[in-house]
């Protein structure tokens, strides 16, 4: 059992909840809580009784319903994605000690906090079509209030090169419940230097 990257399972549910994530445009606030508000309920529902749940089941009542900081529209921004020349390959150390082989597809330039920021979007290697982004980041609150290997998100492609980045949806690896998973860590290009309260927490936290 390896990655955890992607939810194939739960991804149309959750999209059928929430407000498309991968163009500039958003709901009003208060829609914009229900919606991602929604989306956490039916991930705590799912991972307590999917028999695929990453969760052991004798972890599940200690680890969920999941931990979250409250949700903020602040922490969703639009953002432009810089493509990259011919996809260089990055090699992304993991949980396991083994290197993943990740295409690096551009990167993403946003204001958050008042400040510019950036992070690099990655396929595997080996995409030839993609249907979606993986943007692994760290930030100040990892290790501490954040998981200590870091945490996902994952974002549509568009083909305006326009998107929203949404530190609420950020979610933990697999390998955070479960060391069966093989999850990549952020490249130092995506460690941060700012605190993201948002999306998921540690499990102490």
């Amino acid at each position: 059992m390896i990655f955890g990257v992607r939810f194939a399972l739960i991804a149309l549910a959750i999209a059928s909840l929430t407000a498309c994530s991968s163009g500039p445009s958003a709901p009003d606030d208060s829609e914009y809580v229900e919606q991602v508000a929604a989306a956490r309920a039916y991930k705590d529902q799912h991972f307590r009784e999917s028999p695929e749940s990453p969760i052991p089941s004798d972890k599940r009542d200690a680890l969920l319903p999941l931990r979250y900081f409250p949700i903020d529209p602040n922490y969703s921004v639009p953002a432009v994605l810089r493509l990259a020349d011919e996809r260089p390959v990055f090699e992304m150390p993991t949980s396991t000690g083994a290197l993943r082989k990740m295409q690096l597809v551009g990167v993403l330039e946003f204001t958050l906090q008042g400040e510019t920021r950036s992070l690099g979007a990655f396929v595997p290697d080996g995409t030839d079509r993609i249907t979606n982004l993986f943007v692994p980041f760290a930030d100040e609150t990892t290790g501490t209030e954040t998981y200590s290997a870091g945490r996902y998100l994952d974002i549509d492609p568009t083909t305006t090169g326009y998107y929203t980045i949404d530190f609420n949806r950020a979610y933990n690896p697999y390998c955070a419940y479960n060391a069966a998973y093989e999850c990549p860590f952020p490249p130092p290009t995506n460690r941060m230097k700012a605190a993201i309260r948002a999306g998921e927490k540690g499990s102490g936290a």
